[in-house]
């Protein structure tokens, strides 16, 4: 069975360098050559493991780059923890890009991967490189950074309520006795994602631990505690002031947008969604029964609506 390799490139921050990590996943079909690029990106706490299930079914028809996000799985923490933002993330994708020397690729990003997503899209882009790399459209407008996005279970008004949830378990410092403790855990604060079997559930939950350090035995999450910090400060007026910035960045954005909803999901609206498919891109929206906040793309038929939208059908 095919697996990724992981990877690292080196990220500049106020503090210096710093590697993030990503896992390859190579194409195994015939156009392996010209495979177009598919970056997959995890939501707050997760990482690029996440997307294993999917990532071998895309590896047949793109190369797949899964990154971990700075303070999470095998990337470097910050410093700083009021680094751990959305511009941040940005940057490092597009150092990321230039690492696999790519013009453009496609997206898939769930819930904090989606915002990231959106700001890259969104970033202008220079006519000058656009047009010598043969990325320009009829009218000679430089193409966005993103091919084709898909939105996994976020849009640019997030419930408040629903982000209060999240934090209220995010930046603990806990230790579990067993992986399968700390899988049980998650799985006690993950309700949203849907059903999973007992191996699908192990699959997700493994890569988010990491032995403990010191010899005392047990796991701990293999994320940064300190990424609570900014979320901290999230006010129900800051979260109003940022939705005004987000729907500007979305309404700009041009490329073909796929928006996944979980039916159930509390951090994403039935009218946001709604209003998400009559403004910006017009985005296709796919809901998802018995789902909440956020499908996994683990299930068959949530992976079927990914490949689908990319060509791989």
């Amino acid at each position: 069975m095919t697996e990724p390799q992981l990877k690292f490139v080196q990220c500049l921050g106020s503090a210096g360098l710093r590697r993030m990590a990503y896992w390859e996943w190579a194409c195994s079909g015939a156009a392996a050559a010209k495979a177009p690029v598919l970056v997959c990106v995890h939501g707050l706490t997760r990482q690029g493991r996440d997307f294993d299930a999917l990532a071998r079914r895309m590896s047949e028809s793109h190369r797949v780059i899964c990154p971990d996000v700075a303070g999470r799985g095998r990337s470097d923490w910050l410093p700083q923890p009021f680094g751990y933002q959305i511009p941040t993330y940005v940057a490092d994708m597009v150092v990321l890009l230039a690492r696999l020397d790519v013009e453009q690729v496609d997206w898939v990003g769930t819930s904090m991967g989606g915002l990231i997503g959106m700001g890259l899209a969104a970033l202008p882009a220079s006519s000058d490189t656009a047009g010598k790399a043969g990325k320009a459209d009829k009218a000679g407008t430089a193409i966005s950074l993103v091919r084709r996005m898909v939105l996994n279970d976020v849009g640019p008004e997030l419930g408040f309520e629903a982000l209060q949830r999240i934090g209220s378990y995010l930046g603990q410092h806990m230790s579990f006795d067993s992986l399968e403790q700390g899988a049980a855990y998650l799985s006690s604060i993950s309700q949203g994602f849907g059903p999973h079997s007992a191996a699908q559930w192990a699959a997700l939950s493994a890569p988010m631990f990491k032995p403990v350090q010191g010899g005392a035995g047990g796991v701990c999450l293999h994320y940064d505690p300190q990424l609570a910090a900014p979320f901290a400060q999230v006010s129900r007026e800051a979260a109003e002031a940022g939705t005004a910035a987000l729907w500007q960045a979305y309404d700009s954005l041009t490329c073909p947008t796929l928006l996944l909803r979980g039916a159930d999901s509390d951090l994403l609206s039935s009218a946001t969604a709604q209003a998400m498919t009559q403004r910006g891109p017009r985005a296709q929206l796919h809901e998802f029964a018995g789902v909440g906040h956020a499908p996994t793309l683990v299930q068959a038929d949530q992976i079927e609506v990914v490949r689908e939208f990319f060509g791989a059908v």
